[in-house]
């Protein structure tokens, strides 16, 4: 066998080898679970920009990787969810959180949600919701909102209003309506509209790691594994 061969075979070999692995790997990012960075403020003070956060994407649905084809189906996305979806307008992934779900009333007068001719509920902020602080945040209103019983977190940029009040809208089938928690400084549905099922890729559920971009890109270690709500 020549040297020639040799480095033939070795190179065929290893080439396969790591094709092979990476086609295992992008496959599980692909149907499995991934993770998104996240460089937009829209869902502050849930999310910051800098933050990495894990995806779920078997928590509704099986797909074929690399498709948005399903195999099979376990659930949907319920109010309060944060979520991973495809943009309407250019394909662009975004971070939101579902608001409405098929067949919801949703209108709101002056940044406060109306579901189902139910108001929803507003309180001081809990503690726990939010980790740590980060620049932007300042003159903003902070509260909890709550309906399905699990509150979170929502800012209100006083003096930006971008969309504080819409006329009740029925959320059509198969669709849900979704916007930032930073209510204020968020293009969400109440812009390009309710979002099909298809594009939702799956539920963010865990800040993994976050750096500032403010401060150098320093670690903020206090949103290391920190769960979202």
């Amino acid at each position: 066998m020549t040297i020639k061969t040799t480095v033939t075979r070795w190179w065929t070999e290893w080439l396969r080898s790591v094709l092979l692995i990476i086609l295992i790997i992008t496959s599980f990012r692909s149907a499995v679970a991934d993770w998104n960075d996240v460089p937009t403020g829209s869902m502050k003070p849930t999310i910051f920009e800098g933050d990495r956060i894990v995806v779920n994407k078997l928590a509704y649905d099986l797909k074929i990787p690399f498709t948005t084809q399903r195999l099979f189906a376990w659930g949907d996305p319920q109010r309060g969810d944060i979520v991973v979806l495809y943009s309407p307008v250019d394909g662009k992934r975004l971070v939101k959180r579902v608001v409405g779900i098929p067949g919801d009333t949703l209108s709101m007068i002056d940044d406060c949600l109306i579901v189902n001719d139910d108001a929803v509920a507003y309180a001081p902020l809990d503690e726990g919701l939010v980790a740590g602080h980060t620049a932007g945040m300042e003159g903003r209103l902070i509260a909890s909102e709550n309906f399905g019983g699990t509150p979170h977190a929502v800012m209100i940029a006083r003096g930006r209003h971008c969309m504080p009040s819409f006329a009740p809208i029925i959320v059509p089938a198969s669709t849900y309506f979704v916007m930032g928690d930073n209510r204020d400084e968020s293009y969400d549905s109440r812009f390009f509209g309710p979002v099909s099922r298809d594009q939702i890729v799956g539920r963010a559920t865990l800040v993994a790691a976050s750096v500032d971009p403010e401060r150098n890109f320093l670690p903020r270690w206090e949103r290391f594994l920190h769960p979202l709500r």
